[in-house]
């Protein structure tokens, strides 16, 4: 574990160290390291388990613009860019993207990374009690980074920047590192970040970015932890999402992973949903690769409920230490002995959206009609908890249309029941059944007597022309 915080000692042996500074600098700050890199070195400062490694600071971006005079061309290309209209900000970036692209990166910046790169390998030899000779060609063939972006713009408490910008895992070699951490500036540029700069106000002449360099883990599972309920609001409560593999797939909403509700003062699970994980992320030779879950590992728990309670006591300390409920991005890799699984910390953020906290009390249940019948039948009952907002306004009216009035007028020739057959009651679907006479002749004597030809046309009316 102390590996991971471990923090270089490049002041003394690097002459720009203006350009490169260790992980857990306490002088690293949002201005020289971005929002990512502070955050991670608070959390290394505070002996958390992070990965070692060391930042690219602001001072080597706003050097290399300077030395390639980019920065009169950025404004230039950002000039047609309009946050209404999406085509704009992708021809600025593309314009942007090749600029960086076609840049020579200075030397002193260039001899700074690769020292830094070179004494991370050096002390994770050490670490691992291997000899190596000191020939630079065998050191930088083994050492795998993440080289990941960070911004003077990001991870601010209320403003979420999250995949913003570019993050490069799996890079083995100097050369390697130095083409990363140029794509890494770029990525300042992306349509998505300058439209929501825009959109926020932020002066696009005054935003920079820092890179952090970091060791790769390579993660048994990963996922995300809020160290409040997200969905409820509960302070009280932890919600972990975890996934085997690396933490992309989980990010970037490849998988569906397991989701922990845990208590925080007790580390107990007070719940559990394990789903079907079809994809992880994976490390080849170099860089990574979406794969299929193996068939043993698909429907099988993530994290035990000891980990995830040790886990909960690692958000604890970070939320203690921000003050605020926290987002942390996390990974389970072998521990040093071979044996034991440990946590590492890959990020940590203020949570930008967290609802209200509730007063307790009882639950109102406000029919829309307050002489009308529901149900929990048919089609609800495939949907036994509450539903999310999104799903009630998007997909209810889509299966009532679909499988309603779609099925039923050309199995029976006739209209659909109810306009609100299929409706929400405190996010519960439920079932109309405030019939009136005629609706009930209508079921008796034409729907009931249309049921052999629904049961013989269904599935082809379902396989032709429905889905």
């Amino acid at each position: 574990m102390g590996e991971m915080i471990q923090a270089l000692d490049l002041r003394s042996s690097l002459p720009s160290f203006e350009y490169v500074v260790p992980l857990a600098d306490p002088g690293a700050t949002l201005d020289t390291v971005g929002g990512k890199g502070a955050s991670l070195a608070r959390l290394a400062n505070a002996g958390l388990p992070v990965p070692g490694g060391f930042h690219v600071t602001t001072d080597a971006y706003r050097a290399f613009v300077a030395a390639n005079d980019l920065q009169p061309r950025i404004l230039a290309a950002l000039q047609q860019a309009d946050v209404a209209k999406p085509a704009t900000l992708e021809a600025a970036a593309r314009a942007i993207s090749g600029l960086f692209a076609q840049a020579t990166m200075p030397q002193a910046i260039a001899d700074a990374i690769q020292a830094a790169y070179v004494d991370l390998e050096n002390k994770m030899s050490v670490m691992a009690g291997e000899s190596r000779s000191d020939s630079l060609q065998q050191w930088t063939q083994s050492v795998a980074v993440a080289v990941r972006s960070s911004a003077t713009a990001e991870d601010l408490p209320n403003l979420s920047f999250a995949g913003q910008q570019e993050t490069f895992l799996n890079i083995h070699g100097v050369p390697a590192v130095l083409d990363a951490v140029q794509r890494c500036w770029a990525s300042l540029w992306t349509a998505r970040a300058t439209g929501y700069r825009m959109q926020h106000g932020i002066d696009q002449e005054a935003v920079s970015l820092a890179v952090v360099v970091q060791r790769l883990v390579h993660a048994e599972a990963a996922g995300i932890l809020f160290t409040a309920n997200p969905v409820t609001g509960a302070r009280g409560e932890a919600l972990i999402s975890a996934a085997w593999g690396l933490g992309e797939a989980v990010v970037g909403g490849q998988v569906t992973p397991d989701a922990l509700t845990v208590d925080k003062a007790s580390g107990l699970v007070l719940a559990r949903e394990i789903t079907s994980k079809q994809v992880m992320t994976v490390l080849l030779e170099s860089g990574t690769q979406e794969r299929p879950v193996p068939e043993t590992l698909r429907h099988t728990p993530v994290l035990t409920d000891q980990q995830a309670g040790e886990l909960v006591r690692l958000g604890v300390q970070i939320e203690a230490l921000y003050g605020m409920p926290m987002d942390i991005e996390w990974a389970l890799a072998e521990g040093a002995d071979g044996a034991h699984p440990t946590f590492a910390i890959l990020q940590a953020r203020p949570i930008t959206a967290l609802p209200p906290v509730q007063a307790t009390g009882a639950v109102e249940w406000k029919l829309p009609n307050p002489k009308g019948q529901y149900m929990r039948a048919s089609v609800a009952d495939f949907m036994p908890n509450p539903v999310s907002p999104l799903f009630e306004t998007l997909s209810i009216p889509a299966i009532a249309r679909v499988g309603v009035k779609e099925v039923l007028r050309p199995l029976t020739r006739s209209e659909p029941i109810l306009p609100d057959y299929i409706l929400t009651i405190n996010s519960y679907v439920y079932i109309n059944g405030t019939y009136t006479l005629r609706e009930w002749w209508w079921i008796l004597t034409r729907m009931m007597l249309s049921m052999p030809r629904m049961l013989r046309e269904a599935i082809p009316l379902w396989r032709d022309q429905i889905r």
